[in-house]
């Protein structure tokens, strides 16, 4: 699925996602959603600073708005690239804008074709640079494979892995941040969904988007081991009382195994482990797919609400 070939990609490109903000109706029913889901959630001022287990750096800003909203989103470049993505951004119609409240007021700001808010910043490298491990779960013979349920460990998402976000316009969405950030389309199925990906080493897809009546977000996506943990977070997201699931299950486009949680104000956290991964240098032989090879390989029926973008009523 891979070549040694660049062709096709915009002069430089960023490297990560550096975090996103969120705004929510109620901080304190975000905060307790987000650390029954793992999450490190600290309250500084107005704000929730959200931290994944694997560092200290903060992923996630959570900020009180009249109705559930995707405020930003801030990507990573490095410092030798950064003129030229602004210069890129600007090309492909990008339109300069105030720095968010909640952000900071380093790099460039712009609002895409949708109107979302993106921050590009010189930052370092927060996508990893090898595909993550997963364990085999093999068990010799006269042990027991299982832990008790009384000592089953509490799962803890390591790292934000990517976004799915909506638009009304795949294809104008594509462009844009294929012309302007420099990513690049992995795998898509017409004009209904589309999964990009960076230069620099990166997970199948970094940024996603799927067609929708409005811009928002539908999901962010956060790292764990194992299938193993993906069950231990569906339980311990059941148990926390956050029932509304999709999952397990497994991808097809990226390969990633899933579990998805929805919160109280209609945004999906994904647990997502062993995702195909595309190293520096590679250019991925993706294509364009029948829906039926798009979404999953295995898992339950997806809930009708899975895709219904409640940012935009």
């Amino acid at each position: 699925m891979t070549s040694n070939t660049m062709g096709g990609w915009a002069k430089a490109g960023i490297h990560s996602i550096n975090h996103f903000a969120l705004g929510v109706t109620d901080l304190s029913e975000a905060a307790k959603f987000m650390r029954a889901y793992g999450l490190r959630v600290h309250e500084l001022g107005n704000e929730l600073h959200v931290r994944a287990s694997a560092s200290e750096h903060v992923w996630l800003k959570v900020i009180t708005t009249t109705k559930p909203s995707f405020e930003f989103l801030s990507v990573g470049c490095y410092a030798e690239d950064f003129d030229e993505i602004v210069s890129q951004c600007k090309a492909a119609g990008a339109v300069t804008a105030e720095p968010h409240p909640a952000g900071t007021c380093d790099g460039y700001w712009l609002k895409d074709p949708d109107g979302t808010l993106v921050q590009l910043r010189v930052a370092p490298k927060m996508m990893i640079d090898a595909k993550a491990e997963m364990p085999s779960g093999n068990v010799p013979a006269g042990i027991q494979g299982a832990a008790f349920r009384s000592q089953a460990k509490k799962i803890s998402p390591t790292r934000l892995a990517h976004m799915l976000l909506y638009t009304p316009d795949v294809l104008r969405a594509v462009r844009f941040y294929e012309d302007g950030l420099g990513v690049k389309v992995a795998d898509s199925s017409g004009d209904v969904v589309a999964f990009t990906y960076a230069r620099h080493g990166c997970d199948h897809h970094l940024i996603a988007f799927v067609k929708s009546t409005g811009r928002g977000m539908n999901h962010s996506s956060w790292d764990v081991p194992s299938v193993e943990d993906l069950g231990l977070g569906s339980k311990q997201m059941r148990d926390a009382g956050y029932t509304k699931q999709w999952g397990v299950g497994r991808h097809v486009l990226g390969s990633n195994y899933f579990n998805y949680v929805r919160d109280s104000f209609g945004f999906w956290w994904e647990y997502n482990c062993h995702i195909d991964y595309i190293p520096a240098g590679m250019q991925w032989d993706g294509g364009d797919h029948d829906p039926e090879d798009a979404l999953y390989l295995w898992g339950p029926d997806i809930p009708q609400e899975m895709l219904v973008n409640l940012q935009n009523q």
